[in-house]
Formats: C-alpha cells, structure tokens, sequence
C-alpha cells in the first residue's frame, strides 16, 4: 500500500455523543459485530486511527470489487439502501457514535445486506491511511454536522486539506457525492472543491438530487424546516 497522507485531526467534525447502547442495540452489536465491524488499531484519541493501519478491503470482503465509502453513516439509513441497490460493490461505512453503529448493524441484517463493513472510527482520518491512492471508487459525505458559528467553521468536513486527500484516494473516474441542507456550507463546499485541482465538478453548479440516495429523517427534517438540500459531485480530474 502507497504511503498514508494523513490529516492533522487535533480539531475533528463531530461530537462523539454517549456510547451506551439500547437493549437491542446490544444484542446487534454483539450478534454481528464480529462479522461487519472492522476494528482498526487507534491512535491519540479512541476514534483516531494509528499511523501504521493497514487494512486489506479484498480480504475483509472476500472478493475484488470496486469500493465504495461513506463517512457518517450515521444510523444506516442511506448505507443500507445504497448497498442494496449496488450489491456488485464493496462498501465502507465510517461512524464515531458505537449505538449508531449497533442500530446499522441491525438494520443491515434485517435487510440481509452482507456487502458492507463498519468501522468505529474518524473516517475523515482512515481515507488517508487505510485506503491506498486511486482505490475508492466512489465517496459519500452527506448531511456532514454544518458547525454554524464562524468560529467552528474550522471543524467542517469539507476543507482545502479533506478535499486534497480524497482526490488521491479516488480512482480514475471515480466520484465524490455530496449533500447538505444548509445554504451556508454548500456554498463553502462547493468553494473548497473548485479550488481543488485534483476534482472536477460534474455539472454546471449543483448537481441533481442523486436518485440512490433515500430520503432519511433527518434530510425530511431539514425539508419541513423549509430548508433547501443542496446536492454537489465532483470526479478525479
């Protein structure tokens, strides 16, 4: 595997809420957490990854197929259905908050979805170490937490440095899809990603709503809230 380019995470773009579980969070967790949770050895901080992880994605899925990576996946919604509708991918799915993770698990078998993996760490972080340059076929970022005040801007997703690293990591053609359903960040995202030498804007501005992607409660929240939900994808350049 090439060198891990890795971010300086010291300032991360989540909250990593309480761990406790619910009872049938628990009894997801421990019925599948061996077969679909990938652990990775930790750095500093618990959900931070160490420099020298390696993970090989052929091994752990038991085929050659082209991977695919969401970070925030969040309960599982949108990684659930997407892994149904590409069965012939092997698909990645990064979250911090463990109870999230179990309700994933849950969700995933009640579907009888098996191409997925999960990983509890800083996705963010693992793109530049556990993924070699050119290998992830396509990226997915959506509704990343949009740190309102100014002062927190520094802790959004999308930057200059993110940006820069998962054009590295993309294959050739391969794609990066976004959403937000604030105004504010997809204007600075698709700022960030124009400036980005190594992506290419797939469209002429804002990209169309991307079919694959469920409606989940929390883009029907910002909906009812009358907020606008702005779609972005880029390609390797």
């Amino acid at each position: 595997m090439p060198v891990a380019e890795r971010i300086h995470r010291d300032v991360v773009s989540y909250v990593r809420r309480s761990g406790r579980m619910n009872e049938s969070q628990q009894r997801a967790w421990d019925a599948h957490h061996d077969r679909l949770v990938v652990e990775l050895p930790s750095g500093e901080r618990e959900t931070s990854v160490a420099a020298g992880a390696s993970v090989d994605w052929t091994a752990v899925f038991g085929r050659e197929a082209p991977l695919k990576v969401e970070i925030g996946s969040g309960t599982g919604h949108a990684v659930t259905a997407l892994a149904e509708a590409m069965p012939e991918a092997n698909i990645v799915a990064f979250e911090v908050f463990t109870p999230a993770v179990a309700s994933t698990l849950g969700r995933l078998v009640r579907h009888d979805v098996g191409n997925v993996r999960l990983v509890v760490a800083d996705g963010a972080q693992a793109l530049g170490t556990v993924f070699g340059a050119g290998t992830v076929s396509e990226l997915w970022t959506f509704f990343p937490d949009p740190w309102h005040k100014a002062r927190h801007h520094k802790r959004r997703l999308v930057g200059p440095a993110f940006a820069s690293l998962v054009a590295s990591r993309l294959a050739p053609g391969g794609t990066w899809r976004l959403a937000t359903d604030w105004t504010d960040y997809a204007e600075a995202m698709r700022e960030v990603l124009d400036a980005e030498p190594g992506l290419v804007n797939c469209f002429d501005g804002w990209a169309p709503r991307f079919e694959a992607r469920p409606l989940t409660k929390y883009e029907q929240r910002g909906l009812d809230a009358g907020r606008t939900i702005h779609d972005l994808t880029y390609r390797r350049a």
